[in-house]
Order: structure tokens, then sequence, then C-alpha cells
């Protein structure tokens, strides 16, 4: 759906983005990442044309990014940006006809939203009577209510108890189920790690790490595993098969964390160990994207 292509944006003496590329395939959740000041915000800008990239290209569906493809795109700016004096009802039904809906069709579908998000008496109230949870509220409704084929999210948790987050994040999957398809800005990576098929990560404007996350993940795993036995031996013994990382003893059984040695395997570990204790469970330890995140932009950051 959305080809960024050899993006450039200078900012006086900061260069914001510097040679981004990244495809967005339609249907999909995708999620951008990256340290604060790494250049997300300045490319969602570019995509949303609030600004415009100094060179390079973006292409949505295929056509040089326009005019046109505005009302296609919803967009929920980590800065809020309601009129606090204006009634909710009303804000939102103004938002929704700058992107082209008539009076009615924005009064059924905001009716539709406000019922489906406990909001049916928010009508008439006022921005600066809600919780910063509230409004965060209103915001994604004036988002999505034109059904957007990209909707953009910076940062859509922030604000939320973790009741209301549970929420935004089944709507999210749900619109994605219809066909939506999402760019996710976040810090939250247990989040990137529920919701999205794939991601990039720009760090120091450029794009350091680009993929699905099934696969940057996998690709990050390094031989490590966790055993849970029952019985004495001391497992440092078999130091040609495995090196013990880690040594916890739970109440009468132990935990330990191994890593294998070169070009041996889980089954050469179990059978080594089954002889002497009685295994409980055997867990092979996968890097989270919020070890993956910190590893490469503590990279970066000491090259």
């Amino acid at each position: 759906m959305l080809s960024v292509k050899d993006i450039v944006k200078q900012y006086a003496t900061h260069r914001a983005l510097d040679q981004v590329s990244l495809q967005v395939e339609s249907g999909k959740i995708f999620g951008l990442l990256g340290p604060n000041g790494a250049g997300k915000t300045s490319l969602i800008r570019i995509i949303t044309q609030i600004t415009a990239p100094d060179s390079g290209e973006v292409l949505f569906n295929g056509e040089r990014l326009n005019a046109n493809h505005i009302s296609q795109i919803g967009y929920l700016p980590e800065e809020r940006g309601l009129y606090k004096k204006m009634e909710i009802g009303e804000q939102v039904l103004y938002l929704s006809k700058l992107k082209g809906m008539s009076t009615a069709d924005a009064t059924k579908r905001i009716k539709y939203w406000f019922e489906k998000l406990e909001m049916g008496n928010w009508w008439n109230k006022k921005v600066e009577d809600l919780s910063k949870g509230m409004q965060q509220k209103v915001q994604f409704v004036a988002t999505v209510l034109h059904e957007p084929d990209l909707i953009i999210l910076d940062e859509p948790f922030s604000g939320f108890d973790p009741v209301n987050a549970d929420i935004i994040k089944n709507e999210i999957l749900e619109l994605n189920k219809k066909g939506a398809t999402f760019i996710f800005s976040t810090h939250r990576m247990e989040s990137v790690e529920e919701l999205c098929d794939h991601i990039a990560l720009i760090h120091r404007s450029k794009k350091i790490l680009d993929g699905s996350v099934d696969d940057i993940k996998s690709s990050y795993r390094n031989n490590t595993y966790w055993i849970e036995y029952e019985g004495q031996y001391d497992p440092a013994l078999e130091s040609g098969i495995f090196n013990v990382l880690q040594t916890e003893n739970i109440k009468d059984k132990t935990l330990i964390k191994i890593k294998l040695a070169e070009n041996r395997t889980a089954n050469e570990v179990l059978a080594s160990l089954l002889p002497h204790v009685a295994i409980h469970r055997l867990d092979e330890v996968i890097p989270t994207m919020n070890d993956i995140f910190i590893e490469k932009v503590k990279g970066q950051d000491h090259e």
C-alpha cells in the first residue's frame, strides 16, 4: 500500500531522515520504532503531507502521494489537538467533515462509535472536562470515523489505563481484520509483539532494522535455554555440550540457564541430563522486541 523510497529531510543543521526506505503491505500492522528524536515523527508528517521531503518519494497504492490521498488516511498524532472549549460531538463532526463526510453519515457513525466505546453521553461535554484517557478516546474515534484505508497511530495508548488500552487494542485488531492497514509508532515493545506483523527501526535518522517480527526475533536466537530439573547433579560437568550461565534453586527443584556449545543441540542436552535428573521443562530463550530494540540502539550508540 505504501512505498517510502530514499526519503531525506533536513531541518537547518539537523538531518531528520537520511535515505530512509520502507514498504508497508496492505492489510498489515506495521510498527515504526525508534528512540526519541530518531526521525519517526518526521517520516509520519511526510506521509500525512504535513511536510514534504527534500528528496525521495512516497507512493500510495502505486501513485505518487498527493492531496487526493488525504481522505484515505487517518492520523492520530502523539501531540493531541482537540479544541478544549468545543463540545465533543460537534468537534468530531467538524473533523469528519474535513475528511469529506456528509453531516448525516458522520452523525450516524459518531453515534455508533460513541456507543461502542461507552461514550454515549459525551456529545455535549467539553474536552476540558475530560481526562487525558477520555480525550484519547475522542481522538481515536475522529481518526477512524471516515474508515480510512491507512491508519497511522503515534503512541495511541498514551494516557490509557489498562482496561481502556485493551479496548483500543481490540478495536485496532478488529479494524485490521476488516482490511485496514496500520502504521503503529510506539515505545511500548509489548504492544509491538501483540499487534505488529512487520517493523522498521529508525535511529539517528537512518533505518537500522527492517523485517517481520517473527523473522527478526528468530534471527536473534542465540541457543540459550532455561531448564528446570529435580535431582542432585552438577550440570557444569556437561561443559562440552553447554555452559551454565545462571542457577536458581526453587524448593526441591533447580532452574538453570544454559548456552549450547557450538554445533550442539537441545536433544543432546536432554540426553546428557536425563540419566541423572528428572527434567520438568526446557524452554528456549527467545529475545523480546524490547531486548532487540535495546541491543540495536545501544550498538549504534557505541559505534
